[in-house]
């Protein structure tokens, strides 16, 4: 496939469900670990491959509120490898100038890990380059419950009025505040549901599902991504012609 055309309008925000690295290591009889592995280096990857075509916002689901269901070895493995990729991100945010933020109920995290989050996020708060967003331990219901409780407190203290509670605020006080809305959103592995993701912020959202494993994810899929959310009519409400 050749480079995109000039014609070609690129996205602003993309985010994206990482799916398919369990399966993918299983194909080649090897342990889901392995797919975990392979997958945080394609997210190395897109990055720069995305920020390359023009995408300012990339967003990517690393680890959500249901996945403390999984075996505990899993957990413990994905958990480790979060620590080491807070650090392989920090040089490469450093290297591409990459603004990063941690999206997600970061309590129920070990001190370490929130430590090297919080450090990230300080360090490349300033960076001019992509604005690269994990969500860890992140589910859109929970976002949702979180900021009905911060503002039901803010009425509570009488700081804010019932009456005061727009589409706005609410926006502005979810984790993605001054973040705008994604355009696309790319599914991996042929799972075509959006799995508590970003439930507020994908409302009018175009979604692109593709078979392709997270791993084996490339320049050439994102650009396919993104071929195909140039062939749709993008309108915004229900207004109807």
């Amino acid at each position: 496939m050749g480079d995109m055309t000039s014609e070609e309008k690129i996205p602003r925000h993309v985010a994206i469900i990482l799916d398919g690295n369990g399966r993918w290591a299983k194909s080649k009889g090897m342990p889901r670990n392995y797919g975990h592995v392979q997958g945080a280096k394609t997210v190395e990857v897109i990055c720069e491959e995305a920020y390359r075509m023009g995408i300012q916002y990339l967003t990517v689901y690393a680890f959500s509120t249901e996945n403390w269901n999984r075996p505990a070895d899993e957990v413990d493995a994905l958990m480790g490898l979060l620590r080491n990729y807070m650090k392989t991100c920090l040089k490469t945010a450093a290297k591409n100038n990459m603004c990063v933020r941690v999206i997600g109920e970061k309590s129920r995290l070990d001190e370490d890990i929130r430590k090297r989050i919080g450090e990230l996020e300080e360090s490349t708060k300033n960076n001019t380059g992509l604005h690269f967003q994990i969500a860890i331990n992140y589910g859109g219901r929970d976002e949702i419950v979180r900021v009905a409780k911060k503002l039901a407190k803010q009425v509570q203290d009488g700081a804010l009025s019932p009456e005061e509670i727009t589409e706005e605020r609410f926006g502005a006080a979810l984790d993605t505040e001054g973040i705008p809305e994604p355009d696309l959103l790319i599914r991996t592995c042929n799972e075509q549901r959006i799995s508590n993701f970003l439930l507020w912020q994908l409302a009018y959202t175009e979604f692109y599902f593709t078979p392709v494993a997270w791993p084996d994810f490339s320049k050439e899929e994102l650009e396919k991504a993104v071929e195909a959310y140039n062939k749709r009519d993008r309108r915004y409400g229900l207004v109807t012609e």
